[in-house]
Parts: structure tokens; sequence; C-alpha cells
């Protein structure tokens, strides 16, 4: 490869790089198509296997993954609304009980002073109680702030139809696509790139299909286990609990904590924080050895503070889409790294110095 066609490479990279910067308010749609495209390609592969159009085969995914997600949703938000209204009428007992018990133990056992006075515990209850009456549950809320922009109804409407439309149109093409840019790679560097777009798919799916499924199914263990110690606001914890858990521990330790709390203020007994206790650990066993082996593998392979990062800069970078977006993006990178490391070892540059390097001298004991 010449100097010219490896600026022409960066320039190429860069100039893209900056047109996604410069047009994500509009990208969103499109990414999600991109996503539930290549989430839902192997299931179309496998309909059309058994002898289905490519067409039907697509019909057949949207019409299940439409109705899977209605059911979800017609389940779940209900489900959310109740413990949410729940938790904000037993707010002005939570924070008695955090007044009346749990200052005075501050302050005997850590000589930590908090006036509650600044805690103004009734009117944060009344507060609440208030702003959720008013907005009628989640649904209400979320339509009502949509209704008071006619701009912002018009382009959630745009995205929402948009979505489904492109991750329709790309998933039918998808195998078309893929071979489209196979015809286009230079002869010479096929093989390679081939090599690697394998590594990439696999990284990708075992996120984009693997940790997904961890996802919510932490959630759902983290939910049944709470809701059998009887914690209030279990679904709400459990589900948030599972959400983020895509970064490693992180998932646990925020539902392990919000629990407890949340235990010692509903049931105002320590002894309850040992079922709450049971419930993360199991949950932690479940994932270290049967949920993750099984649907994810070994194949991401990003360090924690690597998530972390990834899913910070690309909030800072690009919004919401970036956040969609890091962890998919950091696998690739990660997968070209690795190809990196592994070239740079092969290199001359790496092998010349241990050559040249002459090795340090000792003295012979004597």
């Amino acid at each position: 490869m010449t100097d010219s066609q490896k600026w022409l490479i960066v320039v190429s990279v860069a100039g893209v790089g900056w047109l996604i910067y410069l047009l994500a308010p509009i990208l969103m749609p499109f990414a999600v198509g991109a996503l539930l495209a290549y989430f839902t390609d192997p299931i179309a592969d496998r309909l059309e296997a058994r002898g289905l159009g490519r067409t039907w085969a697509v019909v057949i995914v949207f019409v299940v993954m439409t109705l899977v997600l209605a059911l979800a949703l017609l389940l779940l938000i209900p489900m959310l609304e109740s413990q949410i209204g729940r938790l904000v009428d037993r707010l002005p007992t939570y924070m008695a009980w955090v007044t009346d018990t749990v200052l005075p133990w501050l302050r005997r056992r850590l000589h930590i002073s908090i006036q509650p006075k600044l805690l103004n515990a009734d009117r944060i209850a009344e507060m609440l109680r208030g702003h959720w009456e008013q907005a009628g549950g989640i649904a209400t809320s979320l339509i009502g702030s949509l209704s008071r922009s006619g701009a912002v109804v018009i382009d959630w409407l745009l995205d929402l139809i948009l979505m489904p439309v492109v991750a329709f149109y790309l998933l039918r093409d998808w195998d078309v696509m893929v071979a489209r840019l196979y015809d286009l790679l230079p002869r010479r560097y096929t093989p390679t790139v081939s090599r690697l777009a394998g590594e990439v798919d696999e990284v990708l799916s075992a996120f984009l299909r693997g940790q997904i499924l961890v996802m919510l199914a932490l959630g759902t263990i983290y939910s049944v286990g709470l809701w059998l110690v009887g914690l209030d606001v279990a679904f709400l914890i459990g589900m948030i609990a599972g959400l983020i858990s895509f970064i490693p521990y992180m998932g646990a330790i925020v539902g392990l904590l919000t629990a407890c709390i949340a235990a010692l203020v509903q049931f105002q007994d320590a002894w309850y924080l040992m079922p709450v206790l049971l419930v993360f650990t199991v949950g932690q066993i479940l994932e270290g050895n049967f949920l993750t082996p099984w649907l994810v593998g070994d194949k991401i392979g990003l360090h924690p503070v690597a998530v972390i990062f990834a899913v910070l800069a690309g909030g800072q970078l690009f919004g919401f889409l970036g956040i969609l977006l890091a962890l998919p993006v950091a696998s690739v990178i990660m997968v070209l790294i690795r190809h990196a490391h592994i070239l740079y070892k092969d290199s001359d540059l790496y092998g010349q110095g241990l050559i040249d390097t002459p090795p340090p001298n000792r003295k012979k004991p004597e």
C-alpha cells in the first residue's frame, strides 16, 4: 500500500466521522433500524432456508417482533406505573423513617449532623404526589409533554415511523448489500477484510443478541426474587439493575444498594437485607456460570473501564445516538486493535529491537 493510499484511507475515515457528527440529530431512526435488521437477520435467514421467500420471511419476523413488543409494553408499562405510584404514595412514610431513625443513628454512630429541615419530607412528598396525580401516569405525562410542542411531536412520529421502515428494507436486502460490499473490496485485501468482518460479526452478535438477552434475564431474575422477598418496588429495581448490567458488576451493585435501602425503609428491619443479598448473589452466580457463557461467551472481552468510557464518550460526542452505538462501535474497535497488535508483534519494528538490543552485562559469581 502506497503512502497516498494510506492517506486516502485516513482522510476518508475522518470525513465519514465528521459527517456522522454533523448528521447525528437525524441518524437515530437509521441507526435503530440497522440494529434491528442486524439483530433479526439470522432469524430471517433460517426462515429463508426452510423455503420461504426473503420478503415473506422478513414479514413474518416483523409481525412476530411487533406482537412481542406490544405484549411487553402492555405488561410492563402498567406494572412500572403502578410501582412508581405506590412509591409516591408511601414516600411520606419513608421520609418520616429517614428523619426519625436514620438521622438520629447517623448522629450517634458517625457524629454526622443533618438538619431535618433540609430534607423537607412533607413538602417533597406532597410535591411528588401532586405532580404524579396531575400527570395521571407515565403515558399521560409523556403525551402531555409532547403535545406542548408540535415540532417535537412531528419529529417523534417521523422517527417512530422511519425505524420499522428502515429496518424492513435493510433486512430484506441485507444479504444483497453484504455481497455488493464484498465485491467492492480490493482483491488483494479480501482475505484479511473477510476475516476481520467475521470477527466483528462474532463480537457484535455476542453483544447485540447475547448481552441483551442476559440483561433481560437478569432483570427478570432480580424482579421475581425481590417480589418473593415482598419488596413493593421489586419490578422497578429489578429491571433497572438488569438493564444496566451491560457494565460488569454495575447492575448488581446499583440494584443491591437500592434494594437494601428500599427493604430497610419498607420493613424497617435489618433481617430483610439477607434475602435481598441472596437474590443478587443467586443472580450473579447464574450470570457468571450459565447466562453469560451460554448466551454471550467470551467474544466481547471489553474491560469494565473501557465499557464505561465508551458509553460516556459516545454520549458526549453524539448524545443518545452515541450511547446507543457506543458498545457496538467499541467492540469493532477492539477487533481492529487486536489485529493491529498482531501486526505489530510480527513487524520488523518490534522484532528488530529485540535483535539489536544486547543482553545486559552480568558479572559471574566468583
